[in-house]
């Protein structure tokens, strides 16, 4: 079994790349961590064309919204499952958290990470993480930007080191890290 991290900015193609390392691994179960936004319909857009380009034969399993849906998927799950993607789950951690305005608010989140990389750890079948890449550009000017590039990148430095395969994926093209 393979754990495998996938890194790249927005729109960088990572999602794509990530869907083919499974191509062909038959039925594969797809944790989706974007949770439905009502009223927006750019996000709707967005969260569609990730659908259509699912095969036939992957199930979606919606994990988004509760921070303890994704680690108790990775435990159970029994086929290969891609995890789209960690940077959702973590926001998703921080506001249950209530970390935005929190004086530590990216060490808020350290009990919900370490859940997650345990279940990353105990994953029985071949795993593929799609994550974020923070810290390209400028230290972002708001609190939350701040709060979530620290927190994230922190998350992907120990799932990098969890994960037998890291690849990060720049305008589509991918580069093993790992």
């Amino acid at each position: 079994m393979t754990r495998t991290l996938v890194l790249g900015g927005v729109r960088s193609g990572k999602s794509a790349w990530a869907e083919s390392l499974l191509a062909g691994a038959g039925p594969v179960g797809y944790l989706a961590t974007a949770p439905a936004r009502d009223g927006d319909a750019d996000w709707a857009a967005r969260l569609d064309a990730h659908r259509r380009r699912r095969p036939p034969a992957w199930t979606t399993v919606e994990v988004g919204g509760d921070p303890g849906l994704l680690p108790a998927a990775l435990r159970a799950g029994d086929r290969p499952l891609l995890v789209d993607d960690i940077g959702n789950w973590l926001t998703a951690a921080l506001d249950a958290a209530s970390a935005w305005e929190h004086p530590d608010g990216a060490r808020t989140v350290d009990a919900a990470c370490d859940d997650l990389l345990d279940a990353v750890g105990r994953c029985a079948a071949p795993l593929v993480l799609v994550s974020p890449e923070v810290g390209w550009g400028v230290l972002p000017a708001t609190r939350a930007g701040r709060v979530f590039a620290d927190a994230q990148g922190r998350l992907n430095q120990r799932l990098a080191a969890g994960c037998d395969e890291v690849t990060l994926v720049v305008a589509g093209l991918p580069l093993r890290l790992k």
